[in-house]
C-alpha cells in the first residue's frame, strides 16, 4: 500500500510518498513560495540500492500546478516511483485544527470539510492552507481517499480542568475559547517510540515529552494519554519559540496598545514573528544562538537562558501533573540535535529524579538512546520524531477499519 502525506502551508507543500508494506520512504520533497516569482520545488527520491537522486525546479507555480508537478515527478519514466496516479492509495493531509469535533482521523467527504472551515477562526493561517491542499489532492489524486490528521486530536484527551480558561463561561460556551494544543502528531509518535525503547506499555508509562522546533511545546502524558499540554487556542502559548512569545502577562497586548498606539495587527505581529529568540537576540535559530552565546553574546546567552529555565519550570509543573514520571523526551530540531539545551534544561533538577550523563548526552547517535545513567528514577530520552510517518500510520489504519 503506497500512501503519499501531504503537509501543505499558505506558501508551501511539503510531500513524503511511503511504501507501507516496510514503512519506507519512496520519495520526498517539497514546493516552496508557492504564488511568488521564485517558487522552487525539490524532489528526492531514494532508490533501492540507498542512492538519492534529487531534482530542483523553479517555476511559478500556485497549490494546484505545484501538485499536479509533484504528481508528475512520481510518476517520471526516469526518476518516478509509481506508474501512475492509482497507484497512490491513500492522501494523508496534515490539519492544524480539529477543535472539539475531532478526536482521531477522519476520510473526508464534503461534511469533513465542512467541519473544518468551521474551525478556521482557530487557525486562520494554517486550516485555509489545509483546505486548499485537500481540493488540490483530491483533483489530482482521484482514485486515492483522502484522510485528514489532525495536530490537535492527540491533546482531546485533556481533563477539564486543564482546557478550560478563567474566562466568563459563555466565551467557552459559545465561541469553544479552551486550550487545544499542537505539535499531537509528534507528541504521539515519540510516546509510542519511548515505550517500545522501554520496553514497557505505553498505557502504564507517565512520559512528559518536549517537541523543541522553532515552534515548541511541552505535553504530559498518564498512561498514554495527554493530560496537559503548553500551547492553548492557537500555537501561541507556552515554551519560548523561535519567533514566539510563549507565555507572557496578558495585560501586555493593552499596554501595547494604549501607551504605543499598536494595532491589533502589529501586536500579532510582534508576539508571533518577532520574539521568542528572535526578540531577545535577533536571531530564531537555535544553532545561531548557541554559536553566538559560546562566543560570548550576551543578548544569546540571556535568549538560552530565558529559554531553557521556562522548559525548566514546565518540567517542573508536569512532575506536579503526573506525580510519578517514568520518562522525560526530548525530539524535534532542537531536542534532538542541541545537547546544550538538553543539558541546561534538565540542570539542577536532580531532586525530581531527572540526571543527564553528559558523555550519553554528546553521542549524536539518530535512533532513540537513553541520556541519563541507568540507576535514576527518570529515563531522559532523546527520540527522534517523525511526523509524516505517523500521519502515513494514522492513515492506513483509518482506511482499513
Amino acid at each position: 500500500m503506497k500512501i503519499l502525506v501531504i503537509n501543505t502551508g499558505s506558501s508551501s507543500i511539503k510531500y513524503q510518498l511511503f511504501d507501507m508494506a516496510k514503512e519506507t520512504v519512496l520519495a520526498t520533497g517539497m514546493a516552496e513560495r508557492i504564488g511568488s516569482d521564485a517558487g522552487t520545488l525539490s524532489h528526492t527520491v531514494t532508490a533501492a540500492d540507498g542512492t538519492r537522486n534529487t531534482i530542483e525546479i523553479t517555476e511559478n507555480m500556485d497549490h494546484a500546478r505545484g501538485l499536479s508537478r509533484i504528481a508528475a515527478l512520481l510518476m517520471d519514466k526516469k526518476h518516478g516511483v509509481i506508474n501512475d496516479t492509482s497507484d497512490v492509495f491513500a492522501v494523508g493531509h496534515r490539519v492544524v485544527h480539529g477543535g472539539e469535533t475531532f478526536q482521531d482521523p477522519r476520510i473526508i467527504d464534503q461534511r469533513i470539510l465542512d467541519e473544518i472551515e468551521k474551525n478556521t477562526p482557530l487557525a486562520p493561517l494554517h486550516n485555509p492552507a489545509n483546505l486548499t491542499g485537500i481540493r488540490v489532492a483530491g483533483a489530482v489524486f482521484p482514485n486515492a481517499l483522502q484522510v485528514a490528521v489532525f495536530d490537535t486530536a492527540f491533546h482531546q484527551t485533556l481533563p477539564k480542568q486543564a482546557y478550560m480558561y478563567a474566562l466568563p463561561h459563555d466565551l467557552y460556551d459559545t465561541h469553544r475559547i479552551r486550550r487545544y494544543g499542537f505539535h499531537g502528531t509528534s507528541h504521539s509518535y515519540v510516546a509510542g517510540k519511548a515505550a517500545k525503547f522501554l520496553n514497557t506499555p505505553l498505557a502504564r508509562l507517565n512520559l512528559i515529552t518536549l517537541h523543541l522546533g522553532n515552534g515548541a511545546s511541552a505535553t504530559a502524558i498518564r498512561n498514554g494519554k495527554s493530560v496537559d499540554t503548553s500551547m492553548g487556542l492557537t500555537p501561541l502559548e507556552g515554551l519560548v519559540m523561535g519567533s514566539r512569545t510563549g507565555d507572557m502577562d496578558p495585560a501586555i497586548p493593552f499596554f501595547l496598545s494604549r501607551h504605543l498606539d499598536m494595532s491589533l495587527d502589529e501586536i500579532d505581529t510582534i508576539f508571533n514573528r518577532q520574539s521568542g529568540l528572535k526578540g531577545l537576540c535577533g536571531e530564531n535559530d537555535m544553532r545561531t544562538v548557541l554559536e553566538k552565546a559560546a562566543a560570548g553574546d550576551d543578548h544569546a546567552r540571556l535568549a538560552l537562558d530565558v529559554y531553557t529555565y521556562r522548559i525548566k519550570k514546565y518540567i517542573g509543573a508536569y512532575t506536579a501533573v503526573l506525580g510519578r514520571v517514568d520518562a522525560l523526551v526530548f525530539t524535534g530540531g532542537i531536542g534532538e540535535n542541541a545537547s546544550a539545551v538538553r543539558e541546561r534544561c534538565c540542570r539542577g533538577l536532580a531532586g525530581l529524579g531527572i540526571v543527564i550523563d553528559p558523555v550519553e548526552n554528546r553521542d549524536k547517535k539518530t535512533l532513540p538512546r537513553r541520556i541519563s545513567p541507568r540507576n535514576t528514577s527518570v529515563a531522559v530520552l532523546v527520540v527522534p520524531t517523525d511526523e509524516e510517518l505517523e500521519i502515513a500510520r494514522q492513515t492506513q489504519k483509518k482506511v482499513l477499519e
